[in-house]
């Protein structure tokens, strides 16, 4: 990365209530010099507008968090995207198919043919969450992936136990990689 040159950002995405504040909390926690111990999960509230961290992976990349009702305005933050990250609660089974047609608009975006794209299956710790074996087949992953023009990545993780962050750590340093 040249000097004076911002640093790549990344978006994170998803429907209301995903657990995309929770998830980009523990990021940091995971990516500090000194990563610290999870510990119980700290309160959250609905993003309203945009949040924006800094993570260290080891070069610093701006994780830019946009609330799910934000959605009509996503696509003004398309152009500085190096990389994406959505989140799917499967946990709510009501919000797949929203998600869904979510996921397409975004990935049909043009400034986002290229982007790297890790869609999350967030919230694995609560009882009634889908599997991902259920969550593909609900999605159509395989039909999304096919058709996509970008390299798609999805996990399972719990933002809250810290299940899966680790290989989302990974995959962000990967991205960031490709990125610069």
């Amino acid at each position: 990365m040249a000097a004076g040159r911002s640093p790549p950002t990344f978006l994170l995405l998803g429907a209301a209530g995903g657990g995309k504040s929770l998830l980009v909390r523990r990021l940091r926690q995971l990516s500090a010099e000194e990563p610290a111990e999870l510990g119980e999960p700290p309160a959250t509230l609905p993003t309203v507008g945009t949040n924006l961290t800094d993570l260290r992976l080891p070069r610093k990349v701006t994780v830019r968090e946009l609330g799910g009702c934000m959605g009509p305005i996503w696509p003004s933050y398309y152009g500085e995207c190096s990389a994406l990250l959505f989140v799917v609660d499967a946990s709510n089974p009501t919000q797949v198919s929203s998600s869904c047609i979510q996921l397409l608009s975004v990935l049909s975006a043009a400034p986002l043919a290229s982007v790297p794209v890790l869609v999350l299956f967030n919230k694995i710790d609560l009882p009634c969450y889908m599997s991902l074996v259920e969550m593909k087949s609900l999605f159509r992953m395989q039909d999304i992936v096919s058709c996509a023009t970008q390299p798609i990545t999805m996990l399972e993780t719990s933002a809250r136990d810290g299940t899966g962050l680790a290989e989302v750590l990974q995959w962000l340093r990967s991205a960031l990689k490709e990125a610069c």
